[in-house]
């Protein structure tokens, strides 16, 4: 069974520091809305308040459940602003572009040249 969400999580790669009282924990988030984050490579117990940092700014979130490295955090306030934000529209706007319109990364000459078969 699928749930429904209120709000479209968008794939990402974002490296964070999760901060909480006593700790604070590197991780990445992997999947991302307004509402909130999944984060891999570190884990709270669920319902720990944390704080997620990313360049100078702060967003705080409650741990909605949690496994081994990994867990998802709820955020009280939607994202409206902020670094966090920014990487969310810029995901969204890269899923929405056209594949031929997207940079591809510099590989060198292509072999055979333009238009040749390779066979």
């Amino acid at each position: 069974m699928q749930i429904k969400r209120a709000r479209e999580r968008i794939v990402v790669d974002i490296p964070i520091v999760v901060t909480t009282v006593l700790d604070s924990l590197e991780g990445t988030i992997v999947d991302l809305s307004e509402g909130g984050a999944q984060v891999v490579g570190c884990a709270l117990p669920a319902r720990s308040q944390c704080q997620i940092d990313l360049e100078g700014y702060t967003v705080f979130g409650t741990v909605q459940w949690s496994e081994e490295d990994r867990m998802g955090i709820r955020f009280p306030y939607l994202l409206s602003e902020g670094p966090l934000y920014e990487r969310l529209e810029m995901a969204r706007a890269a899923r929405r572009t056209p594949a031929a319109f997207q940079p591809r990364p510099a590989t060198g000459p292509i072999p055979g040249g333009f238009g040749r078969r390779i066979g």
